[in-house]
C-alpha cells in the first residue's frame, strides 16, 4: 500500500523555504564539479584519487547513512532498546579486517571496481556473476531507501510517493550525472553535517519538550530499560544480542565495505593504501556514535510521549518524522527534513555512481575495450541516467510493512553472504577455482534465498519426527551465506580440478 500523511502538512512556511533553499543550494554545489569529471573514467569514477582521508571517511558515513537509518533506527530504540549498537561493534570489527585482508589487494593495480579483482584472481564468468549480482542488489535495496524517502516527505509537504520521490531523484541525478564521484563525495561532506546537526538539534528539542530536561529522558529511558544495549544469547532467532551483532555486524562489513562497489569505490578514490585504511577505520568510531545518537533520540521519544499521555498511532518508523513535522518549532522542522533529505541525496548519489561505474568497468567495456576516452566518460553519464530510471521504478514497487531499516539490510544480506564468501575464497584459498567457486555462490545465494523467504519457523517431518527450523534472524544471514559459499566453493573446486597457473594461485 502506498504511504499517505495521516493528516495534513504542518509545515510553515519558513520551513519549506528551507528545505527548497537546500534541495537548490546541494544541486548548485554538485555541479561545481563537472568540468573535473569530465576527462576520463578514473576522473568521474574516482575523482583522480584527489581525495582527503577526512572526507573519504565523512562519505562513507554519510553513503551508510540513508533515510531509513534516520528515521527507523530512532523507531527501533522507540519500539526496543539500544540493542542495534551490537551491530555497530561488528561493523568496527569488519572494518579492521577489511583494511589488512582487502584493501592491499585493492591497491595493488588501477582498479575502478571491487570485482576486477574477481576478474583477476578466478576469470571473465565469476568477474560477470559477481558484478551483475551486484547491480541487483544495490538495484533491490535501494529501490526500498528512495522509497521510505516518501514517508518524510509525504509527511512534511503533503506531496505523494510518485512526486516527492521524482523530485529528489531528478536534483541528485543532475549533480551525480555532471560531477561524478567528486561531486558525489564532497557533496556527502556537506550533507553529512547538514543531518547530523538537524539530529542534535532534534535530540535538544526532545529534551527542550520533556518536563525535567535530559536528567528526566535518561531517567525515563533507563526506567523503561531504553538503554539497554548488551543481550547475551546464542539463539538464532533474536536478531539483536552480543553473538549477532558482533559476528553478523562484522561479516555484514565486510561484506558491505569490503565487496560491495557503493563502498570500496570511495576507498578506491583515496591517494594511497595507508589513507584509505584510515579512512575506513575513522568512519567505523563515527558511525558508532551516530548510531547511538539516532537511538537515544527515539529513547527520547519513548519517554515525550509517555509524559504527554500517549504516541500517535502510527507505525514505529513514523514517529520521528511525525515529531518533527508536529512538535519542532518553525525553522527547526524545516532543517530536520532538509537533514533528513540529505542523508537520502548523499545515498541515492552514491548508488546511481556505483551502479554506472559496474555496468560500464565490469560489462561494456571488455567486449569493447577500444572506444575513446571521450565515448567512455559519455557511456558513464547515460548509464547513470539509466540506473536513476531502474531505481525510481523499483521505489514504486518497495513497499511493505516492518522497519524500513530493517527492511533495507535484510535484502542485501541475502546476496552480501555470497559476495563475502567468493572474495574470501579469493584471497585466503590458492586452490579455489572458478568453477568451484561460482557452485558455491550459486550456493550460498540459495540458502540465503530460503532464510529470506521463511516467513516463520518450519515443521520438518524427518524419520517417524517433527522438526522445528527456526526463522533465522537477518543479522546472521551474511555469516551463513559466506560460510556456505566457502565450504561448498572450495570442494566443488576439489572435485573438479582446474590448472593453476603460477603465483596469483589464479586457476583455469
Amino acid at each position: 500500500m502506498p504511504l499517505t500523511p495521516p493528516h495534513p502538512s504542518r509545515l510553515r512556511l519558513i520551513d519549506l523555504a528551507l528545505v527548497g533553499a537546500y534541495l537548490a543550494g546541494i544541486t548548485l554545489f554538485g555541479l561545481r564539479y563537472r568540468k573535473s569529471a569530465g576527462r576520463s573514467l578514473r576522473s568521474y569514477f574516482l575523482a583522480d584519487r584527489n581525495i582527503p582521508w577526512w572526507a573519504i571517511s565523512l562519505s562513507i558515513v554519510a553513503a551508510e547513512t540513508s533515510t531509513l537509518t534516520i528515521i527507523s533506527v530512532p523507531g527501533l530504540a522507540f519500539a526496543g532498546d539500544f540493542g542495534f549498537l551490537q551491530v555497530a561493534l561488528g561493523y568496527l570489527l569488519g572494518r579492521i579486517v577489511i583494511c589488512f585482508l582487502f584493501l592491499p589487494r585493492y591497491f595493488r593495480g588501477e582498479l575502478l571496481t571491487a570485482y576486477q579483482l574477481i576478474g583477476q584472481r578466478f576469470g571473465p564468468r565469476l568477474h560477470r556473476f559477481t558484478a551483475g549480482l551486484f547491480l541487483i542488489m544495490r538495484a533491490a535495496a535501494e529501490g526500498v531507501r528512495v522509497f521510505a524517502v516518501a514517508i518524510v516527505v509525504g509527511l512534511a509537504i503533503g506531496t505523494g510517493d510518485v512526486a516527492s520521490i521524482a523530485i529528489l531523484s531528478a536534483l541528485t541525478l543532475l549533480y551525480t550525472f555532471e560531477g561524478g564521484m567528486a561531486a558525489v563525495i564532497w557533496t556527502d561532506v556537506v550533507q553529512m553535517f547538514l543531518y547530523v546537526g538537524g539530529s542534535l538539534v532534534a535530540l535538544a528539542t526532545v529534551c527542550h519538550n520533556i518536563p525535567g530536561g535530559w536528567s528526566a529522558l535518561i531517567a525515563g529511558a533507563s526506567a523503561a530499560h531504553k538503554l539497554t544495549m548488551l543481550h547475551f544469547s546464542w539463539s538464532v532467532t533474536e536478531t539483536y544480542t552480543f553473538q549477532a551483532g558482533l559476528l553478523g555486524g562484522c561479516f555484514l562489513t565486510m561484506a558491505s565495505h569490503g565487496t560491495d562497489q557503493l563502498m570500496v569505490q570511495r576507498l578506491l578514490a583515496a591517494k594511497n593504501l595507508r589513507d584509505s585504511r584510515v579512512a575506513l577505520l575513522a568512519s567505523g568510531v563515527l558511525i558508532f556514535f551516530q548510531f547511538a545518537l539516532f537511538l537515544l533520540i527515539g529513547a527520547g521519544l519513548f519517554v515525550y510521549y509517555r509524559s504527554v499521555g500517549s504516541a500517535p498511532s502510527l507505525g514505529a518508523d513514523r514517529i520521528f518524522p511525525a515529531f518533527i513535522v508536529q512538535q519542532m518549532p518553525a525553522g527547526i522542522a524545516g532543517l530536520m527534513i532538509a537533514a533528513i533529505l540529505a542523508a537520502a541525496m548523499s545515498n541515492l548519489s552514491a548508488a546511481l555512481n556505483s551502479l554506472a561505474s559496474t555496468a560500464v568497468v565490469d560489462f561494456y567495456l571488455p567486449r569493447y575495450p577500444d572506444i575513446s576516452e571521450r565515448m567512455r566518460t559519455r557511456l558513464s553519464r547515460l548509464m547513470t541516467v539509466v540506473w536513476a530510471a531502474v531505481l525510481f521504478a523499483l521505489a514504486m514497487f518497495s513497499r511493505s510493512g516492518g522497519h524500513v531499516v530493517e527492511i533495507g539490510l535484510s535484502i542485501a544480506s541475502v546476496l552480501w553472504g555470497a559476495m563475502l564468501g567468493v572474495f574470501l575464497l579469493g584471497t585466503l584459498s590458492r586452490r579455489a577455482g572458478e568453477r568451484g567457486t561460482m557452485i558455491g555462490m550459486a550456493a550460498g545465494v540459495a540458502i540465503n534465498l530460503l532464510l529470506w523467504l521463511q516467513p516463520h519457523p518450519l515443521a520438518v517431518p524427518f524419520a517417524g519426527r517433527t522438526l522445528i527450523l527456526p526463522k533465522i534472524a537477518w543479522t546472521w544471514w551474511v555469516l551463513i551465506g559466506s560460510l556456505v559459499t566457502c565450504a561448498v566453493g572450495y570442494t566443488a573446486s576439489l572435485l573438479f580440478p582446474e590448472p593453476a597457473i603460477p603465483g596469483e594461485g589464479r586457476v583455469r
